[in-house]
C-alpha cells in the first residue's frame, strides 16, 4: 500500500488476507462509505490512497453510483494490488463512475494525484517516518470545502477464546503484546521517523483541517464463524506469530504452529467457536 513500504512487509504475499478483510469488515464499513461521500458535493472525485485490495474502493464506487456518480481515483505502492483493486472497483462501477489507478508512493515528493473532494486513507500514515507532514500531504489533495478521513487505531480485533487446549490459556492476549512491540520497532525504524505524542484528532487539526471528528464502526462477527472468518482467523494467527515470533517464548511459538497447521488435530479451522470482534476508529477533518 502507499507509504506501506516498511517493516519488511510484503503487501502482494499478502494479498489473500487483504482479500478475507475486506469481505469481512465490507458490512461494518458500508456505512461509513456513505456516510463520508455524503458529506461532500455532488459527483466528487474520491481518493484512496494505500487502496490495497480495493475493498474500501469498491464500496465507494457502489455508493458513487447510488448517487449519480463520480470519481474514485486507486493509489497503491504495489502493483499487485493495484490490478486487484482496479478488478474489484470494475465490477461495480458502472458506467457513471469513473476509476483512475496511480502506481505511487505517499512519501514520494513527486506525488501526483488529482485534487480531490474526499481522500481516504486507512492503516497507512503510520507506515510513514514523519506522520504529521504525511497529513499535511494528504490534507493538500483536497479541493476547498474537501474532506480527508484516515483509518487509524481502535480497538484491536479478538478472534480466539481465551483456552484453545494448546499451550497456556490468553495466547491471543501474548500475541497481540508482541505485535505491539513489532510495531514499536517498526515505527522507530522508518527512516526519519518522528515522534507524535498526540492523538489523531489533533494531528487533523495541525495539519490545517478544521470540523474535526471521530466515529467507530464495529466489527462483529460471532460464533461460530463462517468458513471465511475461520480461514481468516488461520491467516491472521499465522501472521501475527510470523511477524512478531522474537518476542513469543517457545512454548507460544509451539502453540501457534499448531493451530495453523492443517495437519494438526488442533487446526483452528476445525472450531466452531471463532469470532471477530472489535472496532475501527476513523477521524476526518474538512478543508475549508
Amino acid at each position: 500500500m502507499s507509504g506501506h513500504t516498511h517493516g519488511d512487509i510484503d503487501w502482494a504475499d499478502r494479498l489473500a488476507q487483504l482479500r478475507m478483510a475486506d469481505s469481512l469488515d465490507a458490512q461494518a464499513l458500508a456505512p461509513v462509505a456513505r456516510r463520508l461521500v455524503g458529506s461532500v458535493v455532488e459527483r466528487p472525485t474520491v481518493v484512496d490512497v494505500g487502496c490495497g485490495a480495493g475493498g474500501m474502493s469498491v464500496l465507494f464506487a457502489r455508493e458513487l453510483a447510488r448517487l449519480g456518480g463520480g470519481t474514485v481515483v486507486l493509489f497503491d505502492a504495489t502493483p499487485t494490488l493495484l490490478v486487484e483493486a482496479e478488478q474489484a472497483v470494475a465490477e461495480v462501477a458502472g458506467e457513471s463512475v469513473e476509476v483512475v489507478s496511480l502506481l505511487g508512493d505517499l512519501t514520494d515528493p513527486a506525488l501526483a494525484v488529482p485534487a480531490a473532494d474526499l481522500v481516504w486513507a486507512s492503516g497507512v500514515v503510520h507506515h510513514v517516518g514523519d506522520q504529521q507532514a504525511a497529513l499535511r500531504t494528504l490534507a493538500g489533495l483536497l479541493r476547498p470545502g474537501g474532506v480527508l478521513a484516515i483509518s487509524e487505531g481502535g480497538l484491536e480485533m479478538r478472534c480466539l477464546p481465551w483456552e484453545l487446549g494448546v499451550g497456556r490459556p490468553g495466547l491471543e492476549h501474548r500475541l497481540l503484546a508482541a505485535r505491539a512491540s513489532w510495531f514499536e520497532r517498526m515505527r522507530a525504524g522508518i527512516p526519519g521517523s518522528v515522534a507524535m505524542p498526540y492523538g489523531w484528532p489533533r494531528a487533523l487539526r495541525e495539519a490545517g483541517l478544521e470540523d474535526v471528528e471521530s466515529f467507530g464502526a464495529l466489527i462483529d462477527h460471532p460464533m461460530p464463524g463462517s468458513d471465511l472468518l475461520r480461514e481468516y482467523v488461520v491467516h491472521r494467527v499465522g501472521w501475527f506469530a510470523e511477524s512478531a515470533g522474537e518476542w513469543l517464548d517457545a512454548d507460544d511459538r509451539a502453540a501457534a504452529a499448531t493451530l495453523t497447521d492443517p495437519r494438526s488435530p488442533d487446526f483452528l479451522g476445525h472450531r466452531d467457536d471463532l469470532y471477530l470482534l472489535g472496532a475501527k476508529a476513523i477521524h476526518c477533518g474538512r478543508l475549508k
